[in-house]
């Protein structure tokens, strides 16, 4: 079961999830890896809290790129120089951006 959170991080007004590859070496002893880059993906419409009129919205409410990529208002990026804007961006570029608004990354990364 998933819980729906009303109140999510925004960026830009936009819900976005944060894919993050991890690697799992072994498991006695336990061996973990955490790839250092990975996306973020975003939603295509401004997010609105979920009511009844807009629940079936998929462009406000999910970040499925197999779903976004269809809306008209999205946006692919068209260099790796330019990973901070569009619809789906790299996971640096989100840490920087958090960073920079007083966000602790290097604990954010311990508690992935």
């Amino acid at each position: 079961m998933q819980i729906y959170v009303n109140n999510p991080l925004l960026i830009d007004g936009l819900k976005f999830d944060l894919r993050i590859y991890v690697l799992i070496y072994g498991c006695d002893p336990m061996r973990i890896y955490l790839y250092e880059e990975g996306l973020a993906r975003f939603a295509t419409e401004l997010y609105e809290r979920a009511k009844k009129r807009n629940l079936k919205d998929n462009y406000v409410h999910l970040t499925n790129y197999a779903i976004n990529k269809n809306n008209k208002k999205f946006v692919f990026n068209t260099s790796e120089h330019s990973m901070h804007v569009g619809h789906k961006r790299s996971l640096s570029s989100i840490y920087g951006f958090l960073q920079a608004r007083g966000v602790n990354i290097a604990l954010i990364k311990q508690k992935i």
